[in-house]
């Protein structure tokens, strides 16, 4: 079996920066599984996966285009200190949650602050990285009724 539309695949992966700097894994722990083709992962990865097979290694490199985007500068903005609940203790690189004006849940990185303003940004944290997934197909199954309408793996 293929690692194609609407399979479930579990595999382990290990996630490097350009530079070669590991900043996640599964080895170790619990393989990652997804349903193929409902937008799970991001779509460079999902793309260098096509066609794998159960057992295979590989290493799929990603262009930052097709992981979290480049980076929007638009995204970072600064806002009044009053917007942060006092209660909030401040901290270069701390992530908030919130909504966007349309209701969209969103995370934010706090850049600077002081007595009167906060920079925060709204990029992804991966946002303008170029990404490389060293990856091991586990196991491939077709994907249940239910997990195809629900739209991920169970």
């Amino acid at each position: 079996m293929k690692v194609e539309k609407d399979k479930v695949v579990s595999l382990h992966y290990t996630l490097s920066l350009a530079n070669g700097e590991i900043i996640d894994s599964s080895r170790g722990g619990e393989p990652f599984t997804f349903l193929v083709g409902h937008q799970q992962i991001i779509p460079g990865l999902e793309a260098g996966l096509m066609g794998m097979q159960e057992g295979e290694k590989k290493t799929v490199q990603v262009a930052a285009k097709d992981a979290y985007g480049e980076r929007d500068e638009n995204l970072v903005q600064t806002v009044d200190r009053s917007l942060i609940p006092e209660t909030i203790e401040l901290y270069e690189g701390l992530v908030l949650s919130g909504r966007s004006e349309s209701g969209h849940e969103i995370e934010v990185v706090v850049k600077s602050f002081n007595d009167r303003e906060v920079v925060l940004d709204m990029n992804h944290p991966l946002a303008g990285e170029d990404l490389t997934f060293d990856v091991e197909i586990l196991e491939i199954r077709d994907a249940t009724p239910e997990e195809l309408a629900h739209g991920h793996a169970h």
